[in-house]
């Protein structure tokens, strides 16, 4: 027998044509498909609309994510999206809107901190020092630090609940970029830049730096902007002090895409699902 939706019962004004009641063996016409949300299925228990997942990444309403599917602007797993109702699982299909990944798992989320000098990497401390773990307390459960900045190196750190996220990020296979400005004392030579990304020799390897220049000159101190993916403990420090440019003050002001910009120091913030899936699809996630 066919399931009498709710606002087809005997207590209703509404009618059959045939007369005052209705036969369990008439059959009823078909709801307009906008008129209710689909009945579970099959389909349904193996993944979800696209346009929910969509909406409830913050993207825009059910029906702006439809127009944006209708005008070819999303993409799963690489290919574009060209018709409605399509069904994606949020635990490992990938979505784009206009080219950009976006992070559709709720159960993930990453934070961007601007550490202050004197606070050390570390979510807690036996010796009862100021660690990151203090700043965020319980903010989310389960998250780690992505790599370290020294205790005396102050600037942008990021904090994930996503451990496979956390290590790609901090290994230097993945070459992902750390950009830092560097206060100097002494005047740079010219041709530095040149020395640098050459490579210098340090007591536990050579270093090379992706780029470098000087960003400003005053006094006899110079602010140099030292961008590398090496992630050797006091890398900076050691490597300028090693050309003869020992450093007073160093803040790391990006990691790959996410910028530090006018965070106030100690200050935290929530990564958007862009910055996340740009920052995914920069390590291959």
């Amino acid at each position: 027998m066919n399931a009498v939706p709710d606002d087809l019962t005997p207590d209703d004004d509404t009618h059959s044509p045939a007369g005052d009641g209705w036969s369990e063996d008439m059959e009823l016409a078909p709801a307009h498909p906008g008129d209710r949300e689909p009945a579970d299925s099959d389909d349904e228990r193996e993944g979800e609309r696209l346009q929910k997942v969509l909406a409830r990444a913050g993207v825009g309403s059910r029906r702006v994510c439809e127009d944006m599917i209708e005008a070819g602007r999303i993409s799963v797993n690489g290919r574009q999206v060209a018709v409605q109702g399509m069904r994606v699982d949020p635990a490992t299909d990938k979505i784009a809107v206009d080219g950009v990944r976006i992070e559709i798992r709720e159960d993930r989320v990453t934070y961007a901190m601007n550490k202050p000098t004197g606070v050390i990497t570390a979510m807690s401390d036996d010796r009862n020092r100021p660690t990151v773990g203090d700043m965020v307390g319980d903010l989310a459960k389960g998250l780690v630090h992505v790599g370290r900045l020294d205790q005396d190196t102050e600037g942008l750190l990021l904090l994930t609940t996503d451990g496979e996220l956390a290590h790609r990020l901090a290994h230097p296979s993945y070459e992902v970029r750390k950009t830092y400005l560097a206060q100097v004392s002494g005047s740079v030579p010219r041709d530095l830049h040149r020395r640098l990304r050459a490579g210098v020799q340090l007591e536990d390897g050579p270093v090379k730096v992706d780029s470098f220049r000087v960003v400003d000159t005053h006094a006899g101190q110079s602010v140099v902007e030292v961008v590398l993916h090496e992630g050797r403990k006091h890398i900076v420090r050691r490597l300028l002090a090693e050309v003869g440019l020992p450093v007073s003050r160093l803040t790391r002001t990006a990691i790959g895409p996410i910028e530090l910009q006018r965070m106030r120091s100690g200050s935290i913030r929530r990564l958007s699902k862009e910055e996340l899936g740009t920052l995914q699809e920069l390590v291959g996630l």
